[in-house]
């Protein structure tokens, strides 16, 4: 999280060990931007698709060349975290002699999503690790006639703590404000959220993203528009 795009790139070379280059801003014309229907676009509260509608006709006026795609493959991340996904699994092996020792200390609404891997044998997990890996071939040969994906970053907007006190709405909540973030993760993508909102709006994110290694055309493609989708 940083006040610029120019703020992030900075910050990222630094984590990535990487000297710190002056950011280039590319142009808004020419940028190749697809869209992705697919699960990406679903039950999107009405602020959020009205601010996201928005941007993309701020883009397009600006030149851009965006392309509404199908992206049938983001149909298998639901599937592939049915039983918890690497979340679960992972998260289990790390925290399991700490919930038997100590679990009286934990969140119940998080050590019930770890106690998912409890369940998860060595085949789960192989089985999860081969169709990650033919779920990010598949995605990127998809996206590479693109320069980066668009999406709102968050389907939802940011609910009332009042409103996720039963366990079902603070789930259904919950799921709703990480599936497109997952979406990205799960194809071990880059990607960075800009705010799209305008001044007195409730709070929208757009997000763009690609394949994993492209995080300095993505921030060049964010520092050229950020400017622009919030006028």
């Amino acid at each position: 999280m940083a006040r610029s795009v120019d703020c992030c790139a900075t910050l990222d070379a630094v984590l990535a060990d990487e000297p710190i280059v002056p950011l280039r801003r590319r142009p808004i014309k020419g940028m190749r931007l697809a869209v992705a229907t697919t699960v990406a676009l679903d039950e999107l509260d009405d602020a959020v698709a009205k601010s996201f509608e928005r941007v993309l006709e701020t883009l397009s006026r600006a030149g851009a060349l965006i392309e509404h795609i199908e992206v049938p493959e983001f149909l298998d991340v639901g599937v592939m975290n049915t039983k918890g996904g690497f979340a679960a699994a992972e998260s289990y092996a790390w925290h399991r002699y700490l919930l038997t020792s100590r679990g009286d200390v934990y969140d119940p609404r998080v050590s019930v999503r770890i106690l998912r891997g409890e369940t998860i044998s060595a085949a789960d997990y192989i089985d999860l690790l081969d169709a990650r890996r033919s779920l990010i071939a598949r995605v990127n040969a998809r996206l590479a006639p693109y320069d980066a994906l668009l999406m709102p970053t968050t389907a939802n907007t940011p609910p009332r703590i009042a409103d996720l006190a039963d366990d079902k709405a603070f789930t259904a909540a919950n799921q709703r404000s990480l599936r497109n973030c997952s979406l990205i993760n799960m194809i071990d993508g880059c990607a960075i959220s800009l705010p799209a909102h305008r001044e007195g709006e409730v709070p929208v994110g757009l997000m763009l993203a690609s394949s994993g290694g492209s995080d300095r055309r993505i921030f060049e493609l964010a520092a050229g528009m950020e400017a622009a989708i919030r006028v």
